[in-house]
């Protein structure tokens, strides 16, 4: 059994997933072979960028939300966005640590890692229910 069992949940890992791409790995300098989004573009944009990021990124956190995320996760998420957006208002050395931090793709490992986390838990309590009941008789 998957955590991630119904439509709306799969729609929203993979909006998670887009978003993420688009926002800190949507394209790969050559000369220097990393991957960076368009979070570290829009912050060249004085002000106006580095609030459209973090709204992005707040809408990450929304739709990460529904997962009923623990609050400890959640939290988590919190600090990486406003850390980003917080460093991200000082010119040039904001945009330089949005290009390395990436903190939309910390946020989408935190929930994988949390869904990865409670899928294996299921399955683990799920073969272990079938494992007590055999002939009809509930073993514990």
């Amino acid at each position: 059994m998957n955590i991630v069992d119904t439509a709306a949940q799969l729609r929203n890992l993979n909006r998670i997933r887009r978003i993420s791409r688009l926002m800190d790995t949507a394209f790969k300098i050559p000369v220097l072979g990393i991957k960076v989004g368009w979070d570290p573009v829009l912050g060249l944009v004085p002000g106006l960028g580095d609030l459209i990021a973090t709204a992005v990124s707040a809408y990450v956190i929304v739709l990460a939300a529904r997962f009923r995320l623990p609050r400890s996760i959640l939290a988590q998420m919190v600090l990486n966005i406003g850390l980003e957006a917080v460093v991200g208002t000082v010119p040039l050395v904001g945009d330089l640590f949005d290009a390395f931090y990436k903190s939309n793709v910390r946020n989408l490992k935190l929930l994988e890692a949390h869904l990865q986390g409670q899928s294996t838990a299921l399955e683990e309590a799920d073969s272990l229910n079938l494992n007590s009941v055999q002939d009809g008789e509930i073993y514990t």
